[in-house]
């Protein structure tokens, strides 16, 4: 079983880590580890993560299924599985910003 704190080491590390280190070579619209963090648990929500999520920052206060769908998305991302680009379009109409 994984703890809470293991599992925000690894929120962070793909965040701020693998998933920056991927985006110039896969050519992805966003480099920011805040960009990666707000699409991420966007979708783990099912809209804008302040909707659902109480307290910043975020991570720290998502539930842990939502940090786990978070985690999850975030690894099919690194896998080349889910379609960054595609999750950030949807995560922008969610804030009114395409």
């Amino acid at each position: 079983m994984t703890t809470r704190a293991e599992r925000e080491r690894q929120w962070l590390s793909l965040t701020r880590e693998t998933l920056p280190a991927l985006a110039t070579p896969r050519g992805w619209p966003v480099r920011a580890d805040h960009c990666f963090q707000r699409i991420l648990l966007d979708h783990a929500c099912g809209g804008r993560w302040y909707d659902h999520i109480a307290a910043r920052p975020a991570y720290a206060h998502a539930p842990d299924a939502i940090l786990d769908a978070a985690i999850a998305l975030g690894e099919a991302v690194a896998a080349g599985i889910a379609d960054l680009a595609a999750l950030n379009n949807q995560s922008l109409r969610w804030r009114g910003k395409r």
